[in-house]
């Protein structure tokens, strides 16, 4: 069975978030067995000090590379990745299924994810180019890996 590890930068505070990845990790837990790792945002005094901004993701970036298993297939999800179908993200979980048995994807804080981190990635995913919250982007991402398995399975679910 497959590991898939999430790592993501922020917590989530909305229940209705938290239930909403909780149900769709229930759901592919009969594919795949899913770790999320949350890691702490690291605060910044003044949003519009770029300086500030680029040692608040290294330090992110540092715990993020801490994490990340070395031996899976690493995938940042960014502004600037390339935007998949619902198949073509099936066929590249399936690949990464395949090769290596371990999947992880990082989703970064409110300010994205280092250029360090992007760089030891082998994907780039973007899912959209409109933004979206990083608390709600784990829910999407949660749900298109189910879809994900649901058409590598051949279920009903993806139409």
């Amino acid at each position: 069975m497959t590991q898939i590890t999430v790592i993501t930068v922020g917590t989530l505070k909305e229940k209705y978030l938290i239930d909403a990845c909780a149900e769709y990790k229930k759901r592919l837990s009969q594919f795949a067995r899913v770790n999320e790792i949350s890691l702490k945002e690291e605060r910044i005094a003044d949003e519009d000090d770029k300086s500030a901004v680029l040692r608040a993701l290294d330090s992110e970036a540092d715990a993020i590379l801490e994490k990340v298993p070395s031996d899976a297939i690493k995938i940042a999800l960014c502004v600037e990745g390339k935007e998949y179908s619902s198949e073509e993200l099936a066929s590249l979980v399936s690949s990464a299924e395949d090769e290596r048995g371990k999947i992880a994807l990082i989703i970064g804080s409110s300010h994205g994810l280092s250029e360090r981190v992007k760089r030891e990635c082998r994907v780039r995913l973007s899912f959209s180019r409109m933004t979206f919250p990083h608390q709600l982007m784990r829910v999407i991402l949660y749900e298109q890996l189910y879809r994900s398995y649901t058409i590598i399975h051949n279920k009903r679910y993806h139409k």
